[in-house]
């Protein structure tokens, strides 16, 4: 195994660990960190690649958004709101750089932008057990 493959397979791995927790830590999104342990994983090995899209995590919070679909409208408010509150920390701390606060502003701005406009919203699939509980055969 080449070094290039061992350093996708950390980062992978560290994306994996960050997505698992973010969906369980309201203020830690899982998201991306599950996004970047897909494409480390898929750059790294097959196996791990193969492994992680048939996992729970991934088909719950990605699968949807990697084949084109979409996201629903719960996981679109559920990113907004860490981000925009993540942003708003740091929109506060700036309290004397006003350049900062306006770069801030046009991230902010182009994120719910991206978010309303630029991710197609899909309807949640319903699941026909009690508290969408799963359980694999």
């Amino acid at each position: 195994m080449n070094l290039k493959k061992t350093i996708y397979i950390i980062i992978g791995c560290i994306g994996l660990v960050l997505g698992a927790i973010g969906a369980v830590v309201p203020l830690l999104p899982a998201f991306p960190f599950l996004l970047l342990a897909a494409y480390c994983f898929a750059r790294s090995s097959k196996r791990l690649h193969d492994w992680f899209v048939s996992t729970n995590l991934y088909k719950k919070n990605l699968e949807s958004y990697v084949q084109g679909k979409g996201m629903t409208i719960k996981v679109k408010v559920r990113i907004m709101t860490v981000v925009s509150l993540t942003m708003l920390v740091g929109f506060l701390m700036m309290g004397n750089v006003p350049v900062g606060r306006i770069i801030l502003g046009i991230v902010w701005l182009c994120h719910v932008l991206y978010f309303a406009f630029g991710i197609r919203t899909i309807k949640e699939e319903k699941s026909n057990l009690p508290c969408d509980l799963e359980f694999e055969e």
